[in-house]
């Protein structure tokens, strides 16, 4: 995977479906709490965070189904690769996605992992599920914008 530096940010991955399957509303950037093995195979670079989402439990906001892979080089006492992972956020914070989330047809996408300052860093967004119709006006419109600049280059 190509790793991509932007800002003093080192990108480990990127979640492209969410922009195609939500209305991507409201960013928050959180920590994420992670175990030694954990941290060692983020380094690596082999995280999948495509098809997880932000869920609140006990007044603190959670991450499932992201996908961290076993550290081969670590000891008999490995990770879960499908755990549960804590969001490390202010309390207002906290606060302000419990009540996005309360609202009807709203969650929490995880869009990118990245490394600030060397600590391992999530970007969480607030979105609404699209409707067939509207991946359908997304695809069109993609199209017609890669169609124009096609045209215009070849007119120039």
């Amino acid at each position: 995977m190509n790793i991509k530096k932007n800002n003093g940010l080192k990108i480990i991955c990127l979640n492209r479906k969410a922009s195609f399957n939500y209305f991507l509303i409201d960013f928050f950037e959180a920590g994420i709490v992670l175990r030694g093995s954990e941290i060692k195979s983020v380094r690596n670079g082999k995280v999948s965070i495509a098809d997880s989402y932000g869920i609140e439990k006990h007044g603190e906001i959670y991450l499932i189904n992201s996908h961290i892979p076993i550290y081969k080089e670590a000891s008999y006492i490995n990770h879960n690769p499908y755990a549960e992972r804590k969001l490390l956020l202010n309390k207002r914070e906290i606060s302000k996605l419990i009540g996005k989330m309360n609202q009807d047809g709203l969650t929490l996408v995880p869009t990118k992992m990245y490394f600030k300052k060397g600590k391992a860093k999530i970007e969480i967004a607030v979105g609404k599920g699209k409707k067939n119709f509207d991946k359908r006006q997304t695809k069109k419109t993609r199209d017609w914008n890669r169609d124009k600049s096609r045209y215009f280059r070849k007119t120039s």
